[in-house]
C-alpha cells in the first residue's frame, strides 16, 4: 500500500498539548492521528460523540422561570408558606397521610 502526505495546520498549542497526551499514551502524534483516521473508517464515522452543548440555557431563561413559579404559587395560594410548612407539606405527603 502506498503512503499518502496528509497535512494540516493546528496552532503551536494544541499541537504540544496534543503531542505530550499521546507521549503518556507512549504514541507519536502521527501515529495517534492514523489511529484515528483507521477507527473513523471501521466505524464509517466518527469514533466519538459529537453532539451540541446541552447548556443552551442563559440568565434571562431562568429568571423567567423563576417568575413563572413565583406567579404559579401566587396563583395556588402558597407563595407565603414558610420553609417548615413547605417541609411538612412534603412530609406529609411521603408518609401518605395527605395535607
Amino acid at each position: 500500500m502506498a503512503n499518502g502526505l496528509l497535512q494540516l495546520e493546528v496552532g503551536d498549542t494544541l499541537e504540544q498539548e496534543a503531542s505530550e497526551v499521546f507521549s503518556q499514551l507512549g504514541l507519536d502524534l502521527p501515529t495517534a492521528v492514523r489511529m484515528f483516521l483507521i477507527r473513523s473508517v471501521q466505524v464509517r464515522g466518527i469514533p466519538f460523540a459529537v453532539r451540541l452543548s446541552q447548556d443552551d440555557y442563559s440568565a434571562d431563561d431562568a429568571i423567567a422561570a423563576m417568575r413563572r413559579m413565583s406567579e404559579a404559587a401566587e396563583a395556588a395560594g402558597i407563595s407565603d408558606m414558610s420553609l417548615d410548612e413547605i417541609n411538612a407539606e412534603i412530609n406529609a405527603v411521603r408518609s401518605g397521610s395527605g395535607i
